[in-house]
């Protein structure tokens, strides 16, 4: 088989180890989106991991996609899962506990006449569209939001309330319905964030587990990651990311490995659309091997 990874990062620690996994027996190569001839390579990998984000890669699997090629996770569900408005909407709809979320053009339509009352402190702001170093805050009052207005001025954002917690989020990973945990500081603490402290899944109740593989249905997903919160009687959901990083899970790269060499062998013509309308929904079924 021949894997591809679209990547400007062929060497992030959850791609070496798959590599690893997969050669000498299947070959494996990566191409950087920012790097590659926009129309895509000339010989058709059988199986694409889509790591990246930026505009040219969304763009790139796109082509890959309409010339048949099997790309995970698709194109759109990954770009659906940069715009924190369309996630919110979506998970929402489909019943999610998802944070209630309500956008805007840029925080200084929140600060004037008609924006947000003084009881809706305190609450979280947030680029509306994720990529590295977005702005993820908390606003105590009308004077910290006037203050991101000024240092975010022209920033589309979407702010949720602020729900009282631990000060920890649970981060739970999943590849092709496997789930990984872990704590972590979350984004709003005062202090370093540090490591993240590994979980198993014996440690979160069923319908934790269940939630988070809906998650993947809803959202057209193999490879995700979702933030929990610990909210009033049921989880809230706060995020969802398209593909993270999920480092340092014992068993993510075997499991990625498996859903590659499985995704190759189906072929595009096997992967069905989920009920959302989105492309790419995977189908169900056991892991392949990564020897085989």
């Amino acid at each position: 088989m021949r894997i591809c990874l679209l990547t400007p990062e062929p060497g992030h620690p959850l791609l070496a180890a798959t590599t690893a996994l997969l050669t000498p027996r299947h070959q494996v190569e990566s191409l950087d989106p920012g790097a590659t001839d926009p129309a895509g390579p000339d010989r058709l990998a059988d199986v694409y991991l889509l790591k990246a984000r930026t505009p040219r890669a969304l763009a790139l699997a796109r082509r890959l996609e309409a010339r048949g090629a099997p790309v995970i996770n698709s194109a759109a569900a990954t770009e659906l899962c940069q715009d924190r408005s369309r996630m919110a909407e979506l998970a929402r709809a489909a019943g999610l506990p998802f944070a209630v979320t309500r956008t805007a053009g840029s925080i200084g339509e929140l600060t004037g006449p008609g924006g947000l009352p003084a009881a809706g402190f305190p609450l979280v702001v947030k680029s509306r569209h994720s990529r590295r170093h977005d702005l993820v805050a908390k606003a105590e009052d009308l004077g910290r939001l006037e203050q991101l207005a000024r240092d975010w001025p022209d920033e589309p954002v979407v702010v949720q309330p602020f729900t009282a917690n631990s000060g920890w989020d649970q981060k739970l990973w999943v590849i092709a319905g496997q789930v990984f945990a872990a704590r972590r500081r979350s984004e709003l603490a005062a202090a370093d964030r540090g490591p993240a402290q590994p979980l198993t899944p014996a440690d979160l109740p069923a319908d934790r587990l269940d939630l988070v593989r809906r998650v993947g249905a809803v959202f057209g997903l193999d490879v995700y990651g979702v933030d929990l919160l610990d909210g009033a009687g049921e989880p809230l959901i706060v995020d969802v990311n398209a593909f993270p990083g999920i480092r340092g899970q014992a068993g993510a790269p075997e499991a990625l490995a498996a859903l590659a060499l499985r995704a190759a062998a189906e072929g595009p013509a096997s992967r069905g659309t989920a009920g959302t309308g989105l492309p790419g929904q995977p189908r169900a079924g056991a892991p392949a091997r990564a020897d085989a």
